[in-house]
């Protein structure tokens, strides 16, 4: 069983994907970025949010090109979007070759070894299959080096392939003015011009919403999709997710006493707190939660911000509704934690992470729900 198989009656919360939301979202981007072209970022079951709905959706509002981490994302995709360029991320695993040219999708190669690799494997089978080219500009993670791109470049005619994209990877986008996002697109840009005929793409959310310097041919967002905040100078697009979770139980509370794991959180006041059915095995992460020394998230009850107290548990944690009249909660009702004016940045900001993380971690266990 799946969190898309749970029936409403039996899930601890509910999880709610807005796809208007996201389609207005990638149609958004599509119009900052022109004139260069938008691609969609659909790795790690696009974001959490679901694949198998998202990635139709996308190609609904306009999407043509696709980015996924694996290979086993991208056959998923293919079997969704039969005429998508579809490129995989992560690049070319020894022994794959065979099922991109089944699949037709589009490697991207990272390294000389996989140039060489899928140089061969294209003269094994007597034809030239499309590629992209990861070359590093600063990252330090994924690419070749300037080096062996200008030895790319000078070599073309025995590649045995075409090159269809060259691309790097912004690692400061989030902050516009760090330094080494200047130094990113001028070493790009140099890298580029050595393939004057091939697309280029430098680009992620931050960068797309950014100086249009950086957008080049194609930009690449992700994040910024599926409505969280890639960059804090510029307002995140619709919210695409909504997370409510159920209330299992309300309990008092007499001042002095704590509540949760550790007894972190300790009670100033008498106090009425409603237990909610989900935890850091639904993706809510630990740091969310309160102690006597710092403040965790909130979640909205009957139109009420209420503070989340003590430490989050596997499957369950804890609300102060003190402030909320007793006839406006009961079992069985639902409190939100995302939607109601809380988002992806508010949770993740209590989290001590990146709302990245909180989006690609939710939900096993929820009752799922598109609209």
């Amino acid at each position: 069983m799946t969190d898309r198989d749970i029936p409403l009656s039996e899930a601890g919360g509910i999880l709610t994907v807005d796809l208007s939301a996201l389609s207005a979202n990638y149609q958004e981007l599509s119009r900052r970025a022109a004139p260069a072209a938008c691609a969609a970022v659909v790795k790690g079951d696009a974001y959490g949010i679901g694949l198998t709905r998202a990635a139709p959706a996308l190609w609904q509002a306009g999407a043509r090109s696709f980015f996924v981490a694996l290979l086993a994302e991208a056959r998923q995709l293919r079997g969704l979007l039969p005429e998508a360029e579809i490129f995989v991320l992560n690049g070319l695993f020894p022994g794959t070759e065979a099922a991109y040219r089944e699949q037709a999708l589009r490697p991207v190669l990272g390294s000389a070894d996989q140039v060489e690799r899928w140089s061969a494997f294209c003269a094994d089978i007597g034809e030239g299959l499309p590629a992209a080219l990861h070359v590093d500009t600063g990252m330090n993670r994924l690419g070749l080096t300037p080096a062996e791109a200008v030895n790319v470049a000078e070599g073309r005619d025995e590649l045995g392939f075409p090159l269809v994209l060259v691309m790097s990877h912004l690692a400061c986008a989030d902050e516009p003015d760090h330094p080494l996002n200047a130094r990113q697109l001028e070493d790009f840009r140099a890298i580029a011009a050595l393939f004057p005929d091939v697309r280029a793409s430098l680009a992620n959310s931050a960068g797309a919403l950014g100086d249009p310097a950086y957008h080049f041919d194609l930009v690449r967002p992700g994040i910024a999709v599926y409505g969280g905040r890639p960059r804090k100078d510029v307002a995140p697009l619709r919210p695409v997710v909504r997370l409510e979770l159920r209330v299992v139980q309300l309990r008092r509370v007499h001042e002095g006493e704590t509540v949760g794991y550790g007894g972190a959180h300790t009670a100033l006041r008498p106090s009425r707190v409603a237990i909610l059915s989900a935890g850091y095995a639904d993706g809510i992460p630990r740091l969310a939660g309160a102690s006597d020394l710092r403040p965790g998230a909130e979640a909205v009850i009957a139109g009420h911000r209420c503070p989340l107290i003590g430490r989050i548990s596997m499957d369950l944690l804890a609300v102060d509704v003190t402030e909320v009249a007793e006839d406006n909660i009961q079992p069985g009702d639902f409190a939100t934690l995302l939607g109601d004016g809380l988002s992806l940045d508010d949770l993740a900001r209590h989290s001590h992470t990146i709302d990245y993380e909180i989006l690609t971690s939710l939900g096993r266990r929820y009752h799922r729900r598109w609209v």
